[in-house]
């Protein structure tokens, strides 16, 4: 596997259509809303898309790890009250 950088132009749209979020058919956006995957979730799947194309793969892999990490000890709390 080779991990990419994304040259970003300077025409690109950084706001709405950022070329390291638009690499694939599906903006993540799209999968976070549509899932309704909330906030640790969402940002999970925002840099597992991103992680090639930014270039900061392992922290990216990193990020999104940590996000999954807290969105489970949240569901652990919360099922322990229960």
């Amino acid at each position: 596997m080779t991990d990419t950088v994304e040259v970003i132009n300077e025409k690109a749209d950084m706001i709405n259509h950022p070329p390291h979020y638009n690499m694939g058919k599906i903006e993540p956006i799209t999968v976070i809303e549509d899932w309704d995957l909330g906030y640790h979730l969402g940002n999970a799947v925002k840099y597992l898309a991103r992680y090639k194309y930014k270039g900061t793969p392992i922290e990216d892999l990193k990020k999104a790890v940590w996000f999954i990490n807290r969105k489970i000890s949240i569901v652990e709390k919360f099922q322990k009250k229960l």
